[in-house]
């Protein structure tokens, strides 16, 4: 691995934990949401992230080590919609029951840690991979 490949992986694991600071925001921004059906109500969303391999990149020379992060996609919680009863809410069904979101506050709040933790990680490998260019740069004088 060369010193200019720690750059690409650390930017990809920054790309890749913003993606998930995303996600992690907008189901705090919709956890108290509401809809008259199951299918309407918002689901918790989650990014699915894979490593990305040397050999996929460099033809197989690099004897397939982690070179980055891919992300996958979005997948949406399949957990259990909670349904409350609220006769007098506009959105309730015939019967008086809206359905809530499947969002875990709790559980999103150490989504954000982990995400903002493991951003700040990778800026600094960066920052100290620069560090380590500048100073082979200054080996000569």
């Amino acid at each position: 691995m060369s010193l200019y490949s720690i750059f690409n992986v650390a930017g990809s694991g920054m790309a890749a934990q913003s993606l998930r600071l995303n996600t992690v925001a907008s189901n705090l921004a919709n956890a108290e949401s509401v809809s008259g059906t199951p299918e309407g109500a918002y689901r918790a969303r989650e990014p699915l992230f894979a490593a990305v391999h040397a050999q996929q990149q460099s033809g197989g020379k690099d004897g397939g080590a982690a070179q980055g992060v891919q992300v996958l996609g979005i997948t949406e919680s399949q957990a259990a919609i909670p349904q409350r009863y609220e006769p007098g809410n506009p959105l309730a069904n015939a019967d008086g029951y809206v359905y809530a979101s499947n969002v875990n506050p709790v559980d999103e709040l150490v989504n954000m840690i982990s995400a903002s933790r493991s951003y700040q990680n990778n800026v600094e490998v960066m920052n100290s991979a620069k560090q380590l260019m500048l100073k082979t740069l200054t080996l000569g004088q």
